[in-house]
């Protein structure tokens, strides 16, 4: 019986023997790189608070946040799909009690966050902590007594979705696989918390609609009922826009500011007044860019790709082409 033995070269590149073993953290020089990151923390480029250790609210907490409240606002598409006559109110109920608790807890965190951020001496004050925590359970409180009535506007959106594609073959399909529609409830929920005096995690609720969707709307903005995105990629939506009643985006639709004012001293003023005002029964079609505190009229269509800096009266029909009122 004759038996081979099988040998295999393998061909070694010299310089692979001179490499550091991975695992040693001598291979990165981290004495260096640290003692620099300290230098800009502490004296290069200084940002970071000075005091107490903040506590930050959460993004994964606020994403189960919102995971909450659309099952709580939505039950059989958002919650359980088993639901019954006897059971559903037990749900929601059940449901919102637990959100709630846990939403006063990252308003909380965001009330103290903000504060310690701009004046450290309230920060490490005990009462001052205690009014912020009495001021997060009323923003909360509140919050959930206008759940009705954002519903009811979400509804109105919904069914603005349905009338207004015919690829929607239902409500159902709408709210499932409908990324408009997401952003648009995530949108109405951050709105709601940034009136009542909540404006730091109604951002962070902005920026987890605007990872999950591709679409950014400040909650900052005042949008009215039977609102629509359709397709939704890349819709940017301003702090101070204002958009009125049965009013429909396409993709790319972008809703800015043409200008930041500055101070004496060149700091950019906040909260000014910048940004869009879209009447009712306005279309915007995709990749339009409308720009400055401008109004586009009532009942006016936006044409594809239009770059817009100047108001339009109502039942205008503005292409890229020309600018005609009806």
């Amino acid at each position: 019986m004759n038996t081979h033995s099988h040998i295999v070269y393998v061909d070694r590149d010299p310089a692979d023997e001179e490499l550091p073993s991975l695992g040693s953290h001598r291979t990165w020089g981290l004495g260096d790189v640290v003692a620099a990151l300290r230098k800009s923390r502490e004296n290069t480029h200084k940002i970071r608070h000075r005091g107490r250790i903040r506590e930050i609210p959460s993004q994964e907490a606020l994403a189960s946040i919102l995971d909450g409240l659309a099952a709580a606002l939505f039950p059989t598409h958002y919650g359980q799909t088993d639901l019954t006559d006897e059971s559903i109110d037990f749900f929601v109920g059940t449901t919102l009690n637990s959100t709630l608790n846990a939403l006063v807890e990252q308003v909380r965190r965001a009330l103290l966050f903000v504060a310690r951020q701009n004046d450290a001496e309230h920060g490490s004050d005990a009462a001052h902590v205690a009014r912020l925590h009495a001021q997060a359970l009323s923003i909360t409180r509140n919050f959930a007594a206008q759940l009705p009535a954002l519903r009811d506007l979400l509804v109105s959106d919904l069914q603005a979705a349905y009338q207004g594609d015919p690829a929607a073959t239902s409500m159902s399909e709408i709210l499932l696989c409908y990324p408009g529609m997401t952003a648009t409830i995530y949108y109405r929920i951050a709105h709601a918390l940034y009136g009542l005096g909540a404006p730091f995690v109604a951002r962070m609720i902005s920026r987890i609609a605007h990872s999950s969707t591709g679409i950014d709307i400040h909650p900052g903005a005042k949008i009215g009922g039977h609102f629509f995105i359709d397709h939704g990629t890349g819709v940017v939506i301003g702090e101070t826009a204002v958009i009125g009643q049965h009013v429909r985006l396409y993709q790319a639709v972008t809703l800015g500011a043409k200008r930041f004012p500055a101070d004496e001293n060149g700091v950019l003023i906040k909260g000014n007044a910048r940004h869009p005002i879209v009447e009712d029964d306005v279309v915007i079609y995709a990749g339009a860019t409308i720009l400055g505190r401008i109004t586009i009229g009532k009942g006016s269509t936006i044409g594809g790709n239009v770059w817009l800096t100047q108001s339009v009266p109502p039942g205008s029909n503005v292409t890229q082409a020309q600018m005609c009122s009806d």
